[in-house]
């Protein structure tokens, strides 16, 4: 069987090509060049991730994937901030770039399968007939939740083959293998802001200077002045240059009138939430309310509470307790277990 690997330049793509390898796999690498020529950090990349292929004794690719990512990533990413939303490009990225677009390569390339480092497991489900996306056995490196918009038709084409390790044991097989990149450190950042600063990134992507605005209190009492809408997300609290008895928190980002809401922690919890662009992955579909886990986003401890799809297509999130800053924007995941039942972006 033929497998082409998604080759970052990074420690757990390297591992994935190598465990594919020495199980006798025919492993081509590739790796996705997803920003512009002038991005270093992408030159650097590319010359990792060919050094492991060449010490595996492995054909390499690189192919250039920067207009598709910034149509479809960048593009979201910044109109999301400016609706005032927070975005998690990671979730697009990895649906409609980085497993679609290496998918495309691999028919083209005559590969059967596709493998990248992420921690999650793919299973088969002979009862339902579906593919099921199933949380990685470390659980501190779980990818679950940035996977759960893939398709049964990407997930039946999928491979992780770290999802039954922890990081500990990819640095030790990459040390064994003597792969240079065996100590690199794991990417905090989202890729093409890496110094993190969204602010000035939308500004020069825009081409427009952020607009100055008012925050205001519950009932539009002007408390101070902000500095652009895209500076803020629900439940901050630090940065915000309005002097208080009490800590303000930012609980309204409100666009069409450019004004963020700020109160003593009023309003800042809540029940209940809606999802659009849903999607599901252990079920065809919800035809009566589900008790799941939900997580609101990525480092968060699941919760306990009830889904239902409404006759529109949005996803109702109930929980049982009161959640802490439900952001516009990110990502809703429901799970059955150690399983992804779906989710979606919330609105």
């Amino acid at each position: 069987m033929k497998t082409l690997v998604a080759m970052s330049g990074g420690v757990d793509s390297a591992v994935c090509a190598c465990i594919l390898k020495n199980e006798g796999v025919d492993v081509i690498g590739a790796n996705l060049r997803l920003h512009g020529s002038d991005f270093d950090a992408d030159t650097k990349d590319i010359e990792d991730a060919k050094a492991v292929c060449d010490r595996l004794c492995i054909p390499f690719y690189s192919f250039d994937f920067s207009s598709d990512f910034e149509d479809i990533v960048v593009k979201d990413f910044v109109k999301t901030y400016q609706n005032g939303g927070t975005p998690n490009p990671c979730v697009i990225c990895n649906r409609y770039i980085k497993i679609q677009k290496l998918i495309e390569k691999a028919d083209e390339l005559s590969c059967e399968k596709v493998a990248t480092g992420h921690y999650a497991n793919i299973e088969f489900d002979e009862n339902s007939g579906r593919y099921l996306l199933k949380k990685a056995k470390d659980e501190a490196k779980d990818q679950s939740y940035v996977l759960y918009q893939l398709t049964q038709q990407q997930l039946s084409r999928l491979q992780f083959p770290l999802g039954k390790l922890t990081k500990n044991d990819a640095r030790e097989i990459a040390r064994a293998e003597g792969l240079k990149n065996a100590e690199s450190a794991d990417s905090q950042d989202i890729c093409f802001i890496p110094d993190g600063d969204y602010y000035s990134f939308i500004e020069k992507y825009t081409g427009k200077k952020q607009e100055y605005g008012n925050f205001v209190d519950e009932n539009g009492n002007v408390l101070g002045t902000h500095k652009g809408i895209v500076n803020y997300t629900i439940g901050q609290r630090k940065g915000l240059g309005v002097s208080s008895s009490a800590p303000l928190f930012v609980t309204k980002i409100n666009p069409s009138d450019n004004t963020v809401t700020l109160t003593h922690g009023e309003g800042l919890f809540s029940k209940v939430l809606y999802a659009d662009n849903v999607n599901l992955i252990s079920v065809e579909e919800l035809k009566e309310p589900m008790r799941v886990m939900a997580k609101v986003r990525y480092r968060q401890k699941a919760q306990s509470a009830t889904a239902t799809m409404q006759s529109d297509g949005k996803l109702k999130v109930e929980f049982d307790d009161e959640q802490r800053a439900i952001t516009k924007g990110q990502s809703v995941v429901l799970y059955d277990g150690d399983i992804v039942v779906g989710g979606g972006i919330i609105i």
